[in-house]
């Protein structure tokens, strides 16, 4: 990485109470599901975010969810956390992702349709790994954001094309202009602002989950599998679906969920 972009993060403002509050009620193992309703609830703001979040067609559910108590009760505690952190932390940035191509509801899209098809997957069947992947799922690609705003500034955009022509690998064109990708930053902004190691670690480690510290590897593996059935405008293709799947026989994961998930979100399209 770049000494302008290690700057570029230790710069980074501090963020608002609301996220350490939220995140010590969930790294408190005597907090409960009122514990974390309560805290919510004090952000009208914030709660209008989550239960919007919450609503959208890509969950599927059929009713809609009008308090913080019954999105906890239906998403749980960790993929509640997960909504709330998105909110906040998008919001501590400005979105200009035009070199990557995309626009700010582009790259919104490809977050929200990258946390539906982890909760879709993964709330039944690995719902202790849930409290990581939520969050890891909408953050995953906040690093973008600060690479893109490096590259503008050492007008090197033209450069970034070239490379994304050449490679066709955003993670190599990445390191070749500002020598680390997406998730290197992304990490690396969560371990400025001191969020848990787990978090940390899962968005690390998401293209080489191996490396990742054992308890954490499948998480990796996970969102691993889910970022790679997305082109960067959020749309699956069969090139992606074809790679995912190679990544799920490969790591061992459960392919006919994964499978009934990726038709689940292309029903709400």
């Amino acid at each position: 990485m770049n000494e302008a972009l290690v700057k570029k993060i230790k710069q980074l403002p501090p963020l608002p109470e609301s996220a350490f509050e939220i995140e010590a009620v969930y790294q408190n193992p005597n907090s409960n599901f009122n514990d974390m309703v309560k805290i919510l609830e004090r952000d009208p703001l914030l709660t209008a975010d989550i239960l919007k979040a919450a609503n959208s067609p890509l969950y599927g559910f059929s009713r809609e969810i009008n308090a913080i108590s019954q999105a906890v009760s239906l998403f749980g505690m960790g993929t509640v956390r997960g909504f709330a952190l998105a909110s906040i932390v998008k919001k501590s940035f400005t979105l200009d992702l035009s070199p990557y191509g995309l626009s700010s509801s582009m790259f919104s899209t490809l977050s929200k349709k990258q946390h539906a098809l982890i909760t879709t997957w993964c709330i039944r069947r690995e719902p202790k790994l849930m409290g990581v992947l939520s969050p890891a799922a909408f953050l995953i690609e906040i690093g973008k954001v600060l690479i893109s705003q490096q590259i503008i500034a050492d007008k090197s955009q033209a450069a970034f094309r070239d490379a994304l022509k050449e490679t066709q690998n955003v993670e190599e064109s990445e390191k070749k202009l500002v020598g680390a990708d997406t998730a290197e930053v992304s990490s690396s902004i969560f371990e400025h602002w001191r969020f848990e190691e787990g978090l940390v670690s899962v968005i690390r480690h998401c293209t080489n989950p191996e490396q990742a510290e054992p308890e954490y590897q499948k998480a990796a593996q996970i969102l691993h599998v889910v970022r790679s059935s997305f082109q960067l405008n959020g749309q699956t293709t069969e090139a992606t679906l074809t790679k995912a799947k190679e990544l799920i026989e490969i790591y061992g994961l459960h392919l006919e969920s994964y499978d009934k998930a990726i038709a689940l979100l292309n029903d709400t399209e």
